[in-house]
């Protein structure tokens, strides 16, 4: 298909799971099943008193359970125990799907894995953000009829209303950055729900588990059309710790908005015929067109609900235009095309939803925030904390100013750098949209651990290469156990997180004890297959 896999490489990838698991190595993963549920439900114990709980949290109401939220210490240390162990798991589970073994992991066993993990994290307190509580507010303002691309949820709804109570200060005055699509979503949730928080909270991690679900519905098709293992594709890319901890309990829409660009992605390759550099370039096949049109229209719908996703049409392009022969007149045509379809699609979202465009000025809302985790921001605090130390004075605002406009050009410049190789067939399209997608985040001016997963899960279903895994392994693993659960900050606390960190510590290394003869892989042997170069993930 559009020459990102030679039929060799693909027949190499059906080859690659190999032969189903003998009983050791059955055993061995129901013991990293069991590790990682655990871990699941102790998250789901520490989040009741170190989650970002609405603030009229009835769990404050419930016998037992409100014992938590007197114990802060505690409850972190519980939820810090079970990030670590399920981050274990992960990791352990990971070697179960490695190509080069001669017995791998098989979709069905990787699904009820993500099943059995994914359950506790459904009950879960939201955590590690409060971002959900913004949503519900934007989506209150919607529900009332007023623009919430103008107003702050102090400005429409007071400062004293229950939603907006829920939203972060430096957040309460802000209009809303997200797509139309999502506040109509967001609209209806409070409509059913009445703008009961919790029940608000509820519906919006079902959208949530939506995204998820097409997510993991999207990844191994994807996979085994670039040749890439899809039991590998879907641990990297689906059972990721930032996937379970950001979109499952922290309630992120990257969820839904990740979900639809991939789907949109894999419906529209459905009939593309494979072809190569050199051809042949066969005539349109029955309803090839159409998947083009209906895929190019579901990746709009992405980006109805967080923009970031409408960077998938350009790859999605780039790989139709090498299937008609690859020509600067079959890019163009293309181009425009699948201009045509978004903006059809998405001013039919705009307008149908009643908001109009006005999230085209709030796109850049996030920006407000000033954070280290932005290397571009990092780079003007250093750049103006260095101007201090040598006497030119207080010149920070304006150093972060400068470097948040270069970042603004090196991410879509790279992006264009990344299109233009695709289409001269120098590189997978699906990999240069992961890689463009984390230029143009890691670039921006503001930096969000979830924002990784917007490159992590479109690389893991086309970059089967073991560097790019590894990295991405010790990235995720980084990210997964820095941010607390709270998703506030811990001013005049921060005494409580070192012993969380220590009590944690200790606690996962006893487990890691009692469970380390099959967790660490001594039950059985790990053989390994022969196989040729590039055969695998």
């Amino acid at each position: 298909m559009a020459g990102d896999t030679d039929r060799r490489g693909a027949a190499a990838s059906d080859e690659a799971p190999g032969t189903a698991l003998n009983a050791a190595e059955r055993r061995q993963l129901d013991v990293i099943r069991r590790f990682g549920t655990v871990g699941a439900l102790l998250l789901l114990l520490g989040s009741l008193g170190a989650g970002a709980a609405p603030v009229f949290n009835p769990v404050l109401r419930l016998p037992v359970l409100s014992l938590f939220s007197r114990m802060t210490t505690v409850s972190i240390a519980v939820g810090f125990t079970g990030v670590f162990m399920l981050v274990l798991a992960w990791l352990a589970l990971g070697r179960m799907t490695r190509s080069a073994r001669v017995r791998v992991l098989s979709l069905p066993q990787m699904a009820r894995t993500l099943v059995m993990w994914i359950t506790p994290l459904v009950f879960t307190v939201p955590s590690f953000s409060r971002d959900v509580y913004s949503y519900l507010a934007q989506s209150e303002i919607a529900a009332l009829g007023m623009d919430p691309y103008t107003q702050g949820p102090a400005q429409a709804l007071g400062v004293e209303h229950p939603l907006t109570q829920g939203v972060p200060t430096v957040w309460r005055e802000t209009p809303s950055p997200y797509g139309p699509l999502f506040l109509s979503l967001g609209r209806i949730v409070n409509w059913l729900t009445g703008g009961h928080v919790v029940w608000g909270v509820a519906m919006h991690r079902l959208l949530a588990l939506v995204g998820l679900a097409m997510i993991i519905w999207a990844l191994p098709r994807l996979a085994r059309r670039f040749g890439v293992n899809q039991v590998g594709a879907l641990w990297l890319g689906a059972a990721n710790p930032l996937v379970l901890f950001h979109l499952v309990v922290g309630v992120h829409n990257e969820s839904l908005a990740i979900g639809l660009m991939l789907v949109g992605f894999e419906l529209a390759l459905r009939r593309m015929p494979w072809v190569g550099p050199d051809g042949p370039f066969p005539p349109w096949q029955p309803g090839e067109l159409l998947g083009y049109a209906v895929g190019a229209a579901v990746i709009t719908l992405g980006a109805a609900v967080k923009i970031p996703a409408a960077l998938a049409l350009g790859f999605l392009g780039v790989m139709i235009a090498r299937r008609l022969g690859g020509r600067w007149k079959h890019l163009f045509a293309v181009a425009g095309a699948l201009m045509v379809v978004f903006g059809v699609v998405l001013t039919a979202a705009s307008l149908g939803s009643g908001l109009g465009y006005g999230w085209v000025a709030t796109l850049n809302t996030a920006s407000t925030i000033k954070s280290w985790l932005a290397p571009m921001t990092a780079l003007g605090f250093a750049a103006g904390g260095l101007g201090m130390l040598l006497g030119l004075g207080n010149h920070i605002d304006a150093a972060v100013t400068v470097s948040r406009m270069v970042g603004t050009l090196i991410g879509p410049l790279i992006a264009a750098k990344l299109l233009l190789d695709s289409f001269r067939w120098k590189l997978r399209p699906l990999t240069g949209l992961g890689v463009a997608l984390g230029a143009v985040l890691v670039f921006g001016a503001t930096v969000q651990p979830w924002y990784l997963l917007w490159a992590a899960i479109p690389l893991a279903a086309a970059a089967g290469d073991t560097k790019f895994r590894v990295a991405a392994t010790g990235v995720s693993v980084v990210l997964a156990v820095v941010l607390n659960t709270t998703g506030a900050p811990f001013d005049g606390r921060t005494f409580q997180l070192p012993y969380a960190y220590i009590a944690a510590t200790i606690t996962t290394a006893i487990a890691v004890l009692i469970a380390r003869k099959h967790l660490l892989g001594t039950a059985s042997p790990w053989p390994r297959r022969r196989t040729a170069a590039g055969t695998g993930a």
